[in-house]
């Protein structure tokens, strides 16, 4: 059941990523822009949450401190994805983006957690590094190590946080509460950032209905993703939910890419078979 919670949300994932490529396009990628997103994503996201949650709004101090960390490291991220876009391609942002994402709880859940080191998740691992080295292409690079660390430090600090507040010993909210905590601290800072900048430069064009339409779309589906990661971690690995999660979404976000004006290349398509082995591979191999 909770393998199936997991697919669910990296095909969540994937309609998420589209749909912010989607707004990126209708709207720019300007810092503003980024932070208008968010908030959009956010107000939408936490009316969901709370809706599912029945209406209510949990709190204790441990939670709150858990979903403020998890925001500000979202910002962090967000930070240096605009820094590191000046200075490397999609591809290679991508990569180092996926690589923390997965590599970071992985190696946390082993030994922090104590969760099992078999043969079947480190080559499962090994093979969906290799499918994410095939999406590299080649681009003009210029200094920014320190943004490239960034990407892959705070993209993977997202699901060391998620596994702290599953697995700590403190009095904690729900999977619903947690993700409304976490909506409620991304609107609150969105909505200052997003003040402050449009005061500092507010050329920009005004938003439409169908922007927003994509905007909240995209918030929601990625807010409801991520509650249900919540709702999987308690009950499976993250040794293994986190490489499940980057296999998949190079997966569907592949797939997702063929009906768009972009098609897939040859090195991408090729990335697909290799991730879905890994994958495969990861369930396929006695422990």
């Amino acid at each position: 059941m909770y393998y199936a919670i997991i697919i669910v949300s990296v095909l969540l994932f994937g309609g998420s990523f589209y749909c912010k490529d989607v707004y990126r396009q209708m709207r720019g990628s300007s810092m503003l822009i980024s932070m208008e997103y968010s908030l959009i994503g956010a107000i939408v996201g936490l009316i969901t949450l709370v809706i599912i949650n029945g209406m209510m709004i949990e709190y204790t101090t441990f939670s709150l401190i858990m979903a403020l960390a998890s925001t500000i490291n979202g910002f962090a991220f967000t930070f240096c994805t605009f820094k590191a876009l000046k200075t490397i391609n999609l591809s290679l942002y991508s990569v180092f983006s996926m690589l923390g994402g997965m590599l970071l709880p992985f190696i946390q859940g082993i030994l922090f957690f104590g969760e099992e080191f078999t043969v079947a998740k480190f080559i499962s691992v090994g093979v969906i590094v290799l499918a994410l080295i095939l999406t590299v292409e080649k681009g003009k690079r210029k200094n920014g190590t320190i943004y490239y660390i960034g990407i892959f430090v705070l993209n993977g600090m997202s699901g060391v946080i998620s596994k702290i507040f599953v697995s700590a010993p403190f009095e904690k909210v729900s999977s619903a509460g947690y993700s409304i905590l976490t909506a409620i601290c991304s609107l609150v800072l969105s909505l200052v950032f997003f003040l402050i900048l449009t005061k500092k430069d507010g050329n920009v064009e005004k938003i439409t209905p169908a922007s927003i339409t994509v905007g909240a779309l995209s918030g929601v589906t990625n807010r409801i993703a991520n509650f249900l990661l919540i709702i999987a971690l308690a009950h499976v690995d993250a040794s293994v939910q986190y490489p499940m999660v980057t296999g998949g979404v190079i997966i569907v976000s592949t797939l997702i890419s063929l009906f768009g004006e972009r098609k897939p290349s040859k090195k991408e398509v090729l990335s697909v078979v290799v991730a879905f082995l890994g994958l495969l591979l990861l369930f396929a191999i006695p422990e």
